[in-house]
């Protein structure tokens, strides 16, 4: 490997680990440094070495010196890190929220329960993503309580995609979801807990029955 390359890679780990112990997504540091967020993307990938004056102004933002930019740590873990090292490719941070209510914004701070890491090809795909904590036995063994899900915002999925959805009046709910002219259908996948409930178009327009996301990524802990 040429010593270029090297320092590129080394800074770019470094970088990473900042990334994941403050939290900040690519568009977030892309301000602050006054550059593009595809110049941060280059930064993490290792493609390109910032100029030193914006290495400078990037150990102001973590509150670090240069060397631990220029510097492979002794054990080759980023510094200060307090996890497993990750790929550039979970670097793109969203929030997870407790619950979604109707009525309140979907990203009101007191929803806000911490963040999640997702792939950074999500980024710019021009969509918003949110993690959603999962309460419930409605969706097993697809969906388990506890269960985290990754969800792009959107209005509408495809029959037989599982979305969430807002009803007036109640917490968002994770569910199969069958549209037609007849109107729409959220399917339990645990039918001893959620029997199919059907919504006419009336009943959509007038409670309202809205989706504001499709799940796109299960994540499940185990102990």
């Amino acid at each position: 490997m040429a010593k270029d390359e090297k320092i590129r890679k080394v800074f770019a780990d470094n970088l990473k680990g900042f990334f994941i112990q403050k939290g900040v997504t690519q568009k977030e540091l892309a301000k602050y440094m006054d550059v593009s967020a595809p110049t941060v993307n280059d930064w993490l990938k290792g493609r390109v070495l910032p100029r030193m004056d914006k290495i400078d102004k990037l150990c102001v933002y973590f509150n670090v010196m240069r060397s631990d930019f220029l510097e492979a740590p002794a054990n080759d873990t980023p510094p200060s890190l307090p996890i497993t090292k990750l790929s550039s490719e979970y670097c793109y941070r969203i929030p997870l929220l407790g619950r979604v209510a109707a009525g309140e914004p979907i990203y009101a701070d007191e929803r806000i329960e911490g963040y999640e890491f997702i792939e950074e090809r999500y980024k710019d795909d021009g969509f918003d993503y949110f993690a959603l904590h999962i309460q419930g036995r409605s969706m097993e063994p697809t969906i388990m309580d506890g269960d985290t899900v990754i969800v792009r915002q959107q209005s509408a999925v495809e029959n037989g995609q599982i979305a969430i959805v807002l009803i007036d009046g109640e917490d968002a709910t994770a569910k199969e979801v069958k549209e037609g002219p007849e109107g729409i259908t959220l399917i339990g996948h645990n039918t001893s807990v959620y029997t199919p409930h059907h919504y006419t178009p009336r009943e959509v327009m007038e409670l309202p029955v809205r989706i504001i996301g499709k799940v796109v990524e299960i994540r499940r802990r185990i102990a």
